[in-house]
């Protein structure tokens, strides 16, 4: 297997398909501003996960593909709003302005809502019309992993912590959740549409869980080690927004030390998961040493 040709395909297949999705239509500046966020540069990190886990579990790519975009739309609209200025405040991410520093805020905010709502037409319109149980439960996983037990409660704590001292409990709920929830909806309903059953599918969620935490501390180290034209985001940001990460309660030795042994798990995991030596294994590899 070529992995980085499999890997482009696999994002231009995501991205052929955002843009029929988010092709620009009255009235324009919100179509505009939802598709200047999606295609600011992102790695598909998530649609690519998804597809992946399909995959390896023998399922096909055209049946994932709505709900991998869709992931995705989901996730766009949490980094436009955690850049508002209520929230991090942040001019630039992927190296451009923000959808609040290109357009303005209001409208910055109702991209974000329309991101998130067209996400779960998408979703459900897929359910309808394949009159499939398995998309509900990957539309019902989605809700919940990117809100009362994801991503969005992860936010909550985040944002009511900053500028606090918190237990490493607190840090730990933060990561695995607004990091954490997207990554585990993606492992989980990639094995779901597969058709997997649901063993399978805990042990998906599982490496989701290893692979979000791992990818947050990987932030939070390359927050203070990294450079901002690296990042293409301001470096020490979480300094700024006086949040305690792994590497301000652990120390960047011990925040290493807990990411490569994460990294050792999501491996070991992959490589159980949908067969040795299959593309999922390698991007995982891929993610856990990432640079940027």
């Amino acid at each position: 297997m070529d992995f980085k040709k499999e890997l482009d395909r696999k994002i231009n297949v995501v991205n052929e398909q955002l843009h029929k999705y988010l092709a620009v239509r009255y009235p324009e500046i919100i179509f505009e501003a939802m598709g200047y966020s999606v295609f600011a540069g992102g790695k598909r990190l998530r649609p690519v996960l998804m597809l992946s886990a399909c995959e390896a579990e023998g399922g096909a790519e055209d049946d994932v593909l709505p709900y991998a975009c869709a992931l995705e739309m989901i996730h766009t609209y949490s980094l436009i709003h955690d850049d508002l200025p209520e929230m991090d405040n942040d001019d630039f991410r992927r190296g451009k302005p923000t959808c609040h520093k290109k357009f303005d805020q209001g409208i910055a905010v109702l991209a974000g809502d329309g991101l998130l709502t067209y996400a779960f037409e998408i979703m459900l319109k897929k359910a309808y019309v394949d009159f499939d149980s398995k998309y509900v439960k990957a539309a019902e996983n989605t809700a919940r992993l990117s809100g009362s037990e994801g991503m969005l409660v992860g936010q909550v704590v985040d944002v009511v912590s900053e500028g606090k001292a918190i237990d490493k409990d607190t840090l730990s709920y933060i990561h695995k959740n607004k990091t954490g929830g997207l990554i585990k909806a993606a492992l989980m309903n990639g094995a779901v549409i597969a058709g997997a059953d649901e063993s399978v599918v805990r042990k998906y969620e599982l490496m989701g869980d290893k692979l979000g935490l791992a990818f947050q501390i990987m932030d939070d180290i390359l927050d203070v080690t990294s450079t901002e034209e690296t990042l293409g985001k301001p470096v020490f940001s979480d300094e700024k927004n006086h949040k305690v990460t792994y590497v301000t309660m652990y120390g960047l030795e011990k925040a290493e030390e807990e990411y490569l042994k994460l990294c050792k798990e999501v491996n070991a995991l992959a490589g159980q998961l949908g067969g040795e030596g299959c593309f999922m294994q390698a991007y995982c590899e891929s993610l856990v040493n990432r640079i940027n």
